[in-house]
C-alpha cells in the first residue's frame, strides 16, 4: 500500500462513506471536523475537532496524514494550500478555487470549450437590473458562493417579477445572474483522474430535483449514446485542465437537440453518484480512495440499471417499508434528527441491466 493514513476534511454524509470505503481498503482516516460526533467521526480512525482553518488543527492533520482529501467544496483554499507545503492534497486546492465561486467556474469551463448559460456579475442592484433587462426579465440569481441546495438563490420568471432591493435581500454580497436553459432534462457524470493521469467516467445518471434538492437519479439516462459520450469528453477536459486527483461530478443540461450545456462542477464525490455502490463493484468512494492514495482506478461498469432516492427530513419515517424491499439497498448517515431538507440517508433500487443507451 502506498498510503497509511488519509485525511478527510469534512464530516458529513460524502466524508463518512469515503472513510468506509478508505476502510475496506485498510487505510485509517482522520477527520478534521467542528462538530463533535459527526456522521464521518462514527466510522473514521480519528477526529480532529476544530475549525477548517485552524492553524494548529491543520498543523496536525497534516503531520498525520500521508494525503489529505476534502469531502464538501467550500473548504477555505487558503488552508489547502497551506496544507500543500508539508502533505500532498487532492484534489488540487486550484480545483476548489475552481468551484468555490460560481462566476470563476462558469468562466473556468467556458476556457475548457464547454458551453454553460449566459451569465451576468451581479454586484449591485443596478448590476441586477441591467442583467435583468438583457435576459428579458428573467434569470436565476445566486449568490456567488456558500449556496447549496437552492440556498442563496432567486428565480425571475418575468418583467413582473419585483426587483426591488432583491441584492440586499440576499446579503449585498457578490452575485451572478444566470439565464433560463430551455432543456429537456438534467444529467450528471461522476469521473475520476488517478496520480497516473488515467481517467474513468461512471455512466450518466439523469437526476430530478424537488425544492432546490436532488430527489433522484437514474440510470441510465434517457439520453443517445453521442450525448453520453459528449459528456465523458467534457469531464476528460475538465480533469486534464486542473491536473486533478479524485473524483468530480459534473451536472449538465441536456438540450432537445441532445447537446450539453455544463450547469457546475463539484471537486468531490457527489450525491448523484451514491448509486455507484449499489449497481457497481466499485463505487465512486472507493474510486476517490484508490486515487488520491495512488492506487489503480477501479471498474465503473455497472452490473444493473438502478434508482437512487434521497431520503430527506421525514422519508425518513417510511424506512421500513424500504427495508423490506428485497431488491434495495438501504444506507443511512448516522443522523439522529430529522429536519426538513435535511439528507438523512438514501436507498438504491436495481433493476436487470437494459441495453446502454438508445
Amino acid at each position: 500500500m502506498t498510503v497509511a493514513t488519509i485525511g478527510i476534511i469534512g464530516g458529513g454524509q460524502l466524508g463518512r462513506m469515503l472513510a468506509m470505503a478508505a476502510a475496506r481498503l485498510n487505510f485509517r482516516t482522520i477527520v478534521l471536523e467542528p462538530q463533535p460526533d459527526c456522521p464521518a467521526a462514527q466510522v473514521a480512525s480519528v477526529q480532529i475537532t476544530a475549525g477548517y482553518d485552524d492553524p494548529a488543527a491543520l498543523a496536525e492533520l497534516a503531520a498525520s496524514c500521508d494525503v489529505v482529501t476534502y469531502e464538501f467544496e467550500n473548504v477555505p483554499v487558503s488552508a489547502a494550500a497551506g496544507l500543500t507545503r508539508n502533505v500532498a492534497v487532492y484534489p488540487p486546492p486550484e480545483a476548489l478555487e475552481a468551484a468555490q465561486d460560481r462566476l470563476v467556474e462558469k468562466r473556468f469551463i467556458n476556457d475548457c470549450g464547454i458551453p454553460t448559460a449566459r451569465f451576468h456579475a451581479v454586484d449591485s442592484q443596478a448590476d441586477l437590473e441591467a442583467a435583468l433587462d438583457d435576459f428579458g426579465g428573467q434569470g436565476v440569481l445566486k449568490t456567488r458562493r456558500l449556496g447549496y441546495d437552492g440556498k442563496g438563490q432567486k428565480v425571475f420568471r418575468s418583467t413582473a417579477d419585483n426587483r426591488a432591493g432583491v441584492y440586499t435581500e440576499l446579503g449585498g454580497v457578490p452575485m451572478i445572474l444566470e439565464s433560463f436553459v430551455a432543456f429537456d432534462r438534467e444529467i450528471s457524470i461522476i469521473a475520476a483522474r488517478g496520480t497516473d493521469g488515467a481517467i474513468a467516467c461512471y455512466d450518466p445518471a439523469e437526476n430530478v430535483h424537488r425544492n432546490g434538492i436532488l430527489h433522484t437519479s437514474t440510470v441510465p439516462a434517457s439520453i443517445t449514446s453521442a450525448t453520453a459520450a459528449d459528456a465523458r469528453k467534457s469531464a476528460e477536459k475538465i480533469l486534464a485542465t486542473l491536473g486533478y486527483v479524485g473524483v468530480v461530478g459534473i451536472e449538465f443540461f441536456v438540450l432537445p437537440d441532445g447537446s450539453l450545456i455544463a450547469n457546475e462542477m463539484a471537486p468531490r464525490v457527489h450525491n448523484s453518484g451514491h448509486w455507484t455502490e449499489a449497481a457497481c463493484v466499485i463505487s465512486q468512494f472507493e474510486q476517490h480512495i484508490r486515487a488520491v492514495s495512488g492506487l489503480p482506478l477501479g471498474n465503473v461498469d455497472r452490473h444493473s440499471d438502478c434508482v437512487m432516492q434521497n431520503l430527506i427530513g421525514d422519508d425518513i419515517l417510511v424506512l421500513p417499508e424500504w427495508l423490506k424491499r428485497r431488491d434495495t439497498l438501504v444506507h443511512l448517515y448516522g443522523k439522529t434528527e430529522s429536519r426538513p431538507g435535511r439528507k438523512m440517508g438514501h436507498v438504491t433500487t436495481l433493476t436487470a441491466k437494459s441495453p446502454v443507451f438508445p
